[in-house]
């Protein structure tokens, strides 16, 4: 019913990334709680302080890797296969750290990284190949694609965490992989039914050897990186979480001049620069909403187990279960929400682009502050509270998204000039992964703060950085030149 009069490729992708997601939303809900869960219970027993600091560093490059994974598709395996090497390198991640040993724990996290970069921007590249006519029926097919992508959100947690922190946690991290390989052998058999999408002609010669240089280039860049921290923790004392504050300081500097670079070239109008510069307010934005959304994985799920009472008759509900609550959210609001725009817009009525960010920045503070207001209730951690806290606070969350996340990507690519499209979307992938970085790095400040002051801080980001685009709608809404 849901793919009728859509392309036969839809239910292929659908799928696809129904079940890529359900890996990576299941492992994600039980990572924080293995890696600071007791040794005896089968976990590392790692400080909340470092677990964050891994938690914050592995959903940043989950984003940033998305850059090099589109570049390797346009140039040299095309977006088709991208995805299904993609999906067997996460697999492969998610079985090793199956494994009960550090050194494959570790190996699995890169691996799903490197994974998710070349699956998760070309899945949905593939998607726009579908429908080369474009119109109507090309917006519902992604609206339906990405119901698929918040099926997987929602199902993955359910039956992860009941295996992960009832069975073993290293039963949990295997089911995330088989639901990848049950994605991987549905996409195989339904690649002919592609047409040709996300296909590229082979480069060959001199051009496949140049092309082959730069990205061994670029990965031994790369290890360099990674080998310079690994040198400044054994000699200068540098803890992880102190390499992943230096980081997320370095990708925001990067980002910033990105920006001065753009605006001192010649080769954009004064009308150009105007509208970078709302691009570049909305990056802020898009990163302090991030930094206190994708807290739903460490700080809000170490609450969830430690603090929140879950006991629904003689069962004990999996912490990670309350992960599936945004996906639900989603699924229910999204659909108002689009015909409540649709509506407006109809009126001459819809809000602005900035409008939209600060309700949404707004929207997550109120959600922290449901938090703060849930733990004056806990007797400084000796006191357990009920769910619905963070069931409330995951509903302000979730409306909040729906405000500032389909908007966000949209936007950026409107605004930007269109030699700029390409490195525009690598700057909302920048915003999204500095979000994440922060907000494992905040999660770890779970046991060092007391909680009310770690929600306040979060929730007054959230509201002074949404009331600078409340106040200042009319100057944004001027800079961006008529483009809505």
């Amino acid at each position: 019913m849901f793919f009728k009069e859509q392309p036969r490729g839809l239910p292929v992708l659908f799928f696809t990334e129904m079940w890529e997601r359900f890996s990576y939303y299941g492992m994600r809900a039980i990572l924080i709680l293995f890696l600071t869960a007791e040794v005896s219970t089968g976990g590392f027993g790692l400080s909340t302080e470092l677990s964050g600091a891994i938690y914050g560093m592995y959903t940043a490059m989950v984003y940033l890797l998305a850059l090099p994974g589109g570049w390797i598709a346009d140039k040299l395996t095309g977006q088709k296969m991208a995805v299904y090497y993609g999906g067997w390198i996460i697999a492969a991640g998610h079985f090793s750290m199956a494994i009960p040993m550090e050194a494959t724990f570790y190996l699995g996290l890169i691996l799903i990284v490197i994974g998710t970069g070349l699956l998760k921007p070309n899945v949905s590249a593939i998607v726009g190949d579908i429908y080369p006519e474009g119109g109507a029926r090309r917006d519902a097919g992604f609206s339906i694609f990405y119901m698929g992508i918040n099926i997987g959100a929602f199902l993955g947690p359910l039956v992860v965490s009941y295996l992960g922190e009832n069975v073993d946690w290293h039963l949990g991290f295997s089911a995330a992989g088989v639901g990848m390989v049950l994605g991987l052998i549905q996409y195989r058999l339904g690649m002919k039914h592609l047409d040709g999408a996300g296909e590229i002609e082979p480069p060959t010669g001199e051009l496949k050897t140049a092309l082959i240089r730069q990205l061994a280039l670029g990965i031994i860049a790369l290890f360099a990186i990674g080998g310079i921290f690994a040198v400044l923790n054994q000699t200068a004392g540098w803890s992880l979480s102190k390499i992943a504050e230096y980081i997320g300081y370095f990708g925001l500097i990067l980002g910033i001049l990105w920006f001065l670079a753009q605006w001192a070239s010649t080769q954009w109008n004064p009308d150009e620069k105007k509208r970078l510069g709302v691009v570049f307010l909305l990056f802020l934005g898009a990163a302090v909403f991030w930094s206190g959304f994708e807290q739903a994985g460490s700080s809000l799920n170490l609450f969830a187990n430690d603090l929140t009472d879950r006991m629904m008759g003689t069962f004990l509900v999996p912490a990670g279960w309350l992960q599936s609550v945004n996906a639900l959210f989603i699924i229910i609001f999204a659909p108002i929400f689009g015909s409540i725009w649709v509506w407006l817009s109809n009126r001459n009525q819809e809000p602005s682009i900035a409008t939209k960010f600060g309700l949404g920045l707004i929207l997550l503070a109120v959600g922290f502050l449901v938090m703060a207001w849930a733990a004056t209730h806990t007797n400084n951690g000796t006191v357990k509270v009920g769910m619905s806290w963070l069931v409330a606070t995951y509903f302000f969350h979730t409306v909040g998204e729906l405000c500032l996340s389909p908007v966000g990507l949209s936007s950026v690519t409107k605004l930007s000039p269109k030699p700029l499209g390409g490195q525009a979307m690598g700057i909302w992938f920048l915003g999204a992964a500095l979000g994440n970085l922060f907000a494992g790095l905040i999660g770890g400040q779970f046991e060092s703060l007391p909680l009310e002051e770690l929600f306040v801080k979060v929730a007054l980001s959230g509201l002074i950085a949404g009331a600078i685009f409340l106040l200042f709608t009319k100057v944004i809404t001027k800079l961006q030149g008529g483009v809505r």
